[in-house]
């Protein structure tokens, strides 16, 4: 499944599987984000089917224990840091979700895969699908409301850039006051935004 030849119908059986694995709340987001990356795609000259395939499957791997990400990502013999295993339901599903969409679900664009994969830390230098991704989940529209979201969700549609640096600066701030871990690939990826907005 490459997103590039993906019908119609592929996307409406990946939207059925989502909701028997994920539970209401998380299905509601999911259609958010999946959307919201779609609307995002269609701004910025990317495939659509491509964001609503990233967006559908970026939470497949969430309902699942953390003892089972870990599982998998060793598996899949993917690096998992300390901070990562002390907290693998907020930082492994990401990881552990690329690999799900890959062998469960049979998507083989490495641009969706990657879009999946970093939708919770980020990397420095993502592609436009991966920063779109990033972005829909922050901004879509069942998210409660956070710090400056209006402008953020604005200015999405403008410069994913800009808009990138503006949620990791949030993000680090809000983790920071609130004693949460911080994952160092989300200080790499912030400190690369910061740099391509100055």
């Amino acid at each position: 499944m490459s997103g590039k030849n993906m019908e119609n119908s592929d996307i409406a059986n990946i939207r059925k599987e989502m909701e028997t694995v994920l539970s209401s709340k998380r299905y509601a987001h999911t259609l958010g984000v999946a959307y919201t990356a779609a609307a995002l795609a269609m701004a910025h000259g990317e495939p659509m089917e491509d964001a609503m395939i990233a967006g559908l499957l970026h939470d497949c791997a969430k309902s699942m224990h953390g003892s089972e990400l870990v599982a998998i990502c060793e598996k899949a013999r993917l690096n998992v840091t300390a901070v990562e295993r002390s907290n693998p339901t907020a930082l492994l599903h990401a990881k552990a979700g690329a690999y799900l969409a890959q062998h469960k679900y049979g998507v083989n664009n490495d641009n969706i895969l990657n879009a999946i994969r970093y939708h919770t830390t980020g990397r420095p230098d993502m592609s436009r699908l991966e920063k779109i991704l990033y972005i829909a989940d922050y901004i879509e529209p069942n998210r409660k409301q956070l710090a400056e979201l209006d402008m953020i969700r604005r200015i999405a549609f403008q410069d994913l850039d800009w808009t990138m640096e503006k949620i990791l600066a949030n993000t680090l701030s809000y983790l920071r006051t609130t004693d949460g871990q911080l994952d160092d690939m989300t200080v790499k990826t912030y400190n690369y935004y910061k740099r391509v907005e100055t």
